[in-house]
């Protein structure tokens, strides 16, 4: 065996074959019956022409073929690229160019946005249809339907020599809102965000076989909410495979928390994992009616949250529900994994100082001068630094030598990762977290980067200059704000902005709200002043 991901899977099929693995509605799938549908999977790729080192596309809502896809692909030592089912055709069309996607596998609800943009991309050869059920879908033509494609596929693994050095691509929003793949070797990967390296303590599996006997503990249960296309969902649910745990999906497209609860206490689930505060206040808002439904909920113990943390008022309200639960707050990025980790209980949960999140530092973690990019010591609580991960850190991002070599580092002989986040140290040795220093916004769990939606707001012609800003909100922690310099004083409305935006931007990074201003303040340089902005739109929407 080797720290690669078909590998330890494989590992793990071996060990416990007969374990349910996946949970999708009605649908139940052991670890045997998993590997042997990836498997078939794997041998139509092979016979499409996907080899070592091909990109394919996965275009779906969270299902089970998104990871019987993924399976496949590492099975042949091809790399699966997250397509975000949010994109607008401009969008998609630069991620599938930038890359290099050779074969896309798409519900069916997705052709109309494929076929549109089909032709200004030569090197996408193929597409593969996912049945969705939806009626009216325009499939892009000669489309291949997954299962017939699967169907008459041995499922016998394919003899591949596989390695820590195969390559597994992670794509991100930039920083001037495009999407940038990160470059990851598959043993570092394997180690940061698969579960290799303990985030707490630090410890490492020794061996690729130490890796797969973790399965042999007790089953746990755990239910996936969020998207596949994001990196944490899809490590999340490998995390889950490589332990030989039950992984449970969301069977449902909308957001409903009612359900979930249902859904917690049909299948015992004990891990639950989501997106900050846009999943965690509708859970919390509905933990009373589900409780007061008599669900039995006790088999829940972990309650955590990647990408955005939990604010202080929803541990709070949760903790009071569920005393008995370890609710875990997990910071950190696609070019890092996991940089820091806190577990509160009822009764020693952390307060909100109101100075951004507080996380103990693990020892892979480090807080670099912004200037020397020396190690900022513990005991200096003055110095604010770039929040780093070290050691099993990404190689580079895809086709971009100079982000590279900004973000990937080496001190002292030692491989770091410096995304941009800021942070410093507490009195006590915590780490607080104070934010990218891009000035990205995080709202629901997504990044969204100003400059990007500027852009797409400028193409309005009533529309002279804006800046754009994220600002508190209780449910989606930071919601998009734009402020606005009009050309003219005629009326401008935020549905009339979007109908032009729109062809530019994903819904989800439109602005909530607008703000006008009869100045828009810049730097003599042109640079804009956000400061300013901030200040200004929480002065109009009265956020303290």
């Amino acid at each position: 065996m080797e720290f690669n991901a078909a590998d330890i899977f494989e590992g793990v099929v071996d060990r416990v074959p007969e374990r349910e693995a996946i949970v999708y509605g009605s649908t139940r799938l052991t670890y045997k019956e998993l590997d042997a549908r990836s498997n078939k999977a794997a041998n139509a790729l092979k016979k499409l022409g996907i080899k070592k080192g091909s990109h394919i596309g996965i275009y779906a809502f969270n299902c089970i073929e998104w990871l019987e896809i993924m399976l496949a692909a590492y099975k042949l030592c091809a790399i699966p690229i997250n397509i975000n089912y949010r994109y607008v055709e401009e969008e998609l069309k630069y991620l599938i160019d930038n890359a290099d996607i050779e074969a896309v596998f798409y519900q069916k609800q997705f052709g109309t946005k494929l076929n549109n943009i089909k032709n200004d991309l030569p090197i996408l050869k193929d597409f593969i249809f996912i049945d969705d059920k939806s009626d009216d879908a325009e499939m892009v033509d000669d489309s291949l339907n997954y299962e017939d494609l699967i169907a008459n596929e041995s499922e016998s693994r394919l003899p591949v020599k596989r390695s820590g050095d195969d390559k597994y691509i992670l794509y991100t929003g930039g920083t001037t809102g495009m999407p940038k793949g990160v470059v990851w070797r598959m043993e570092d990967v394997l180690m940061t965000l698969g579960g290799g390296i303990d985030a707490v303590t630090g410890e490492k599996y020794p061996t690729p076989e130490a890796f797969a006997d973790k399965c042999l503990q007790d089953q746990t249960i755990a239910l996936a909410l969020a998207p596949f296309m994001h990196g944490g969902a899809q490590w999340q649910s490998f995390n889950a495979f490589f332990s030989g745990w039950k992984l449970v999906i969301n069977d449902q497209v909308s957001f409903d928390a009612d359900y979930i609860w249902e859904v917690v206490a049909r299948e015992k689930v004990m891990n639950l994992t989501i997106m900050g505060d846009a999943m965690g206040r509708p859970l919390c808002d509905a933990l009373p009616r589900a409780l007061k439904k008599g669900l039995d909920l006790s088999s829940l113990f972990v309650f955590s949250s990647t990408a955005s943390v939990f604010s202080a008022s929803i541990k709070d309200a949760i903790l009071e529900y569920l005393p008995n639960l370890f609710l875990i707050d997990a910071v950190g990025s696609s070019e890092t994994g996991a940089t820091g980790v806190n577990i509160h209980t009822k009764d020693g949960k952390l307060k909100d100082s109101g100075g951004g999140p507080k996380f103990t530092k693990p020892n892979f973690s480090e807080i670099l001068n912004l200037e020397t990019f020396e190690i900022i010591q513990p005991s200096d609580t003055e110095t604010i630094g770039y929040l780093a991960r070290k050691g099993h850190v990404p190689v580079a991002y895809y086709k971009d030598e100079e982000k590279s070599k900004k973000t990937f580092i080496e001190i002292n002989g030692e491989r770091f990762s410096i995304p941009g986040d800021m942070a410093k140290y507490e009195e006590d040795g915590q780490m607080t977290l104070l934010g990218r220093g891009s000035v990205s916004i995080n709202s629901g769990g997504e990044k969204i980067f100003p400059e990007e939606v500027e852009m797409a707001l400028k193409a309005h012609p009533n529309i002279f200059d804006c800046l754009v800003v994220g600002v508190k909100d209780d449910k989606w922690g930071q919601k998009v704000v734009a402020v606005i310099q009009r050309r003219k004083k005629s009326d401008l409305s935020l549905d009339e902005i979007k109908v032009i935006a729109s062809k530019y931007i994903a819904s989800y990074k439109m602005p909530k709200e607008i703000i006008f201003s009869d100045e828009i303040q810049r730097a003599p340089s042109g640079k804009p002043n956000y400061q300013w902005a901030q200040k200004f739109a929480n002065s109009k929407l009265n956020i303290n």
